[in-house]
Order: C-alpha cells, then sequence, then structure tokens
C-alpha cells in the first residue's frame, strides 16, 4: 500500500450562515464540523495531514491544535487554489492524497477507506466520490463518456441545461497520485463564471492527458452532505443524530424514544442501559451497563457506572460509581466523584465534591468543595458554607457522620467519624468524632403573649 495523505479544505468564510462563527467550527451533534472530518481521517492512520485555513484560521487551529499540520489561503481563489497551499508540505511526495471538505461532518472513515481502495484497485490517477441526488442544485455535475468513465465535472453554475439534468453528482472528495495533483494544478485556469481555480479542473487536465480517471458511487447520500447554511446545518444534525443512535441500539442499548435523544459520537454506553425521551450526552461521556437515564437528562463528559440511575438531573465532568441513584432534578457540577451506592436526591448541587460509598443527601442540599466519606447522612437542607465573598474553603466530613436538617457547615471545618451535627445547628468548629454537636439559640416560649 502506497503512502497515504489528506488535505481538508476549511478556508472558506461561510457568509451563507451569516454569523460570526467560521463555518466550519458551527457544531453538529455538538461538535465542530471540521473536527469530525479530521477525526475519521485519524482514524485512517494517514501519514500527513493538511488543512488549509483561511478566515478564522487562529480559531481553526486552537479547535484542532496539533493534530494535523496547516497551510493558509489568504485569498479565497477556488478550492483549486486551496489544495496548491499545501504544496510546500505535500508536493514531491509519492502516494495517493485524498481531498476532503471541511463541512462534510457526516463523512465516515470507512467510506474514504472505499474511496481509497477503488482508486488503488483502478489503478487511478485520480477518483471522485459520486453519489445520486434527487434534487442535484448547486452541485457539480459528473459527465461520462460513452463507456461510462469520468470524463470532467462541470460545476453547476458553469453548467448547461442538459448537463444540470444529470444526478450524478460530485460530492467534492477524491482520491489523487499526489505528484499528479500538484503537477496538474499549475495547469488550472479560472476562465469561468466565478473566476476560481477549480480543483475538478485537475480531472479534465488528467483525462485529456490519457490518465485514468476512476468514480468510486457511495450508496449514502447522506453522508456527503456539504453544509452550507442553518438548513443543511439541522439536516446533518438530524442525519448523525440517527446514525448514531442506530449503532448504539444494534450495541444493546435501548433507546425508548430516538428522535428525542442526543448522543454525542464520542460517547460510550454500555448494553442493557435504557436512555428516556429527552435525555442529552454530550462529549466523551461513558455510560455502564444496566442503567437507567432520564428523562430530561444532560450529561457532559462525565462517566458513570453500571447499574446506576439518573433521572431528570445535569452532570457534568464527573465521575459517578455504580448502583447510583440522581434525582430527580439534581445537579452535579464539574470535579465531582460519587462513589457505589451513593443516593443524590432531588433538588441536590454537589460541586467539586467527594462522597464516599453509600453516604446520601436525599433532597435540598448543597454540597461543594468537600471530601465526604462513607456512610454519611445529609438531612434536608444541609449545606456546606464553602465561599465568604472571595475565596473557596474546604469542608470535610468522615466516615459515617450524621448532619441534621438545615446544618449550616462554615468551612474550613472537619466533622469527625460518626459525629452527629444536630438540626439547625451552625458549625463554626471542628467536630471531634463521635460527639452531638448543637450550635442554636436555646428555645425560650413567652406565655400569653398574643394577648399583651
Amino acid at each position: 500500500m502506497s503512502s497515504r495523505f489528506a488535505v481538508i479544505l476549511a478556508a472558506g468564510q461561510g457568509t451563507r450562515m451569516k454569523s460570526k462563527l467560521y463555518k466550519v467550527l458551527h457544531p453538529v451533534n455538538g461538535k465542530p464540523m471540521v473536527q469530525h472530518v479530521v477525526d475519521q481521517v485519524l482514524a485512517l492512520g494517514f501519514e500527513e495531514t493538511v488543512t488549509i485555513v483561511g478566515h478564522g484560521a487562529e480559531v481553526v487551529q486552537t479547535q484542532l491544535g496539533d493534530q494535523v499540520k496547516y497551510a493558509t489561503q489568504l485569498e479565497q481563489l477556488g478550492t483549486g487554489h486551496a489544495v496548491m497551499q499545501a504544496e510546500g508540505i505535500l508536493a514531491g511526495k509519492q502516494g495517493v492524497t485524498v481531498v476532503l471538505c471541511g463541512d462534510t461532518p457526516l463523512l465516515t472513515a470507512d467510506t474514504i477507506e472505499k474511496l481509497l481502495a477503488h482508486h488503488e484497485q483502478e489503478g487511478a490517477k485520480a477518483t471522485i466520490l459520486t453519489a445520486e441526488s434527487q434534487d442535484p442544485t448547486g452541485y457539480g455535475r459528473i459527465i461520462r463518456n460513452n463507456e461510462g468513465l469520468v470524463e470532467r465535472i462541470v460545476e453547476h453554475k458553469d453548467a448547461t441545461a442538459e448537463e444540470k439534468r444529470l444526478t450524478e453528482i460530485n460530492t467534492g472528495t477524491y482520491c489523487f497520485d499526489n505528484e499528479a495533483l500538484f503537477a496538474s494544478l499549475k495547469n488550472v485556469g479560472n476562465d469561468n463564471v466565478q473566476g476560481e481555480y477549480y480543483l475538478p479542473d485537475v480531472i479534465e487536465i488528467l483525462q485529456q492527458s490519457g490518465e485514468v480517471v476512476a468514480a468510486y458511487q457511495t450508496t449514502s447520500f447522506n453522508e456527503t452532505l456539504g453544509v452550507n447554511d442553518r438548513v443543511a446545518l439541522a439536516q446533518a444534525e438530524q442525519f448523525m443524530k440517527q446514525r448514531t443512535n442506530e449503532h448504539w441500539m444494534r450495541q444493546g442499548v435501548s433507546i425508548i424514544d430516538p428522535s428525542n435523544t442526543y448522543i454525542s459520537t464520542d460517547a460510550e454506553i454500555g448494553p442493557d442501559t435504557v436512555i428516556y425521551p429527552g435525555t442529552i450526552i454530550q462529549g466523551k461521556t461513558k455510560i455502564g451497563t444496566e442503567c437507567f437515564i432520564g428523562p430530561h437528562s444532560e450529561i457532559k463528559d462525565s462517566s458513570i457506572g453500571n447499574e446506576t440511575s439518573i433521572r431528570q438531573s445535569v452532570i457534568h465532568d464527573s465521575e459517578i460509581g455504580c448502583e447510583v441513584t440522581i434525582g430527580p432534578f439534581a445537579h452535579i457540577r464539574p470535579k465531582t466523584k460519587i462513589g457505589n451506592e451513593v443516593r443524590i436526591g432531588n433538588f441536590v448541587e454537589v460541586k467539586k465534591s467527594t462522597l464516599g460509598d453509600r453516604s446520601k443527601a436525599s433532597h435540598l442540599s448543597y454540597i461543594g468543595d468537600a471530601e465526604v466519606g462513607a456512610d454519611v447522612n445529609f438531612s434536608c437542607g444541609a449545606v456546606t458554607v464553602n465561599y465568604d465573598g472571595k475565596n473557596k474553603f474546604l469542608t470535610k466530613i468522615e466516615d459515617g457522620a450524621f448532619i441534621g436538617c438545615n446544618a449550616n457547615l462554615i468551612a474550613p471545618v472537619t466533622v469527625g467519624k460518626k459525629a452527629l451535627v444536630a438540626a439547625g445547628s451552625t458549625i463554626t468548629e471542628d467536630v471531634p468524632g463521635e460527639a452531638l454537636s448543637i450550635a442554636r439559640a436555646r428555645q425560650t416560649n413567652k406565655e400569653g403573649y398574643q394577648k399583651k
């Protein structure tokens, strides 16, 4: 197998998006479009991947980091001109170069691999990824000769009325012999309606030179969708959501209402987990087996252990153990670690804290900046008071402690092992292990007060 390279076109401004956000950074299923493309390319292990940047270059580079190399297209003079910017990195190298668009987030590594395999099998200098479209408006048309071989590609704006009736379209993804690509680009002109240097003109140049030009037609037009406006963005979102949900259902996950369930392409879900409607699973979330998630829960960049139930709750950047019950209406904020068999009930907020196994906060509590041991009970309304208006402080609660209703623990403070804090107490000093701490005013009754 010859060396493989990739060029990702991501320099266009995307004016039809009517957005301050650079086009290829618009998210599909929670991830920027160009990141979807890069992820599929990286999965194939290419020797070099070059992303062509222009408008918003710094923002794109911040998103992609050192996953790829970069070349800059200062003026947007067409796709051929864009690929030419990669010459300093790829020129003179022997192998095959795949050219992809940064606004095609649905394209899969499997389809790219099949395109490459067809290219190598045909011994072609160029291979076009094509698809059949019921409405080919806006797409370049594939022009074939009498033998069915590719003769040229004509852009929609330059096509005749007869050519516009053709339904086999150019998806904008290609394979080229790398050396032939850069040699041919030098002969591409801009004598067209747009005055641009079209990459598809390389096809005609190679064909006229007697080189083999092949085409691989994918069976999935949806996969080749290019996003140029908000309508196409919404379509891509729907296609990606459907594809992702179907994948997990085939892996043994029950999704009660797939049309109302959103799962990141980077998420992992174990079999026999049940996901209820309105659930949003974002980022690199990992959910174990036999869990119950939802309805209307939001989980982002978190790990969820086996047999855990999360109902109508929000969890971000946290680690949840096995056989945990969370919700309804709980909020688990970043940097929280919850052990096994823990109960977090309704209207409980946990932030940057650890809770040991079997601890419980069943309702209406706030636990922030706390180290909580095992078998600790938070009664209704208990609060770790962690913030003095300027700094955050740590609360430590050791194994087996019992925190009474409406107790305030003013950090920094430690509640010892098996200690009890009486309901209504405001604790400002450490509580020794196995002690009972009462910090509240003595009750006084004024008899007959209402008659005075």
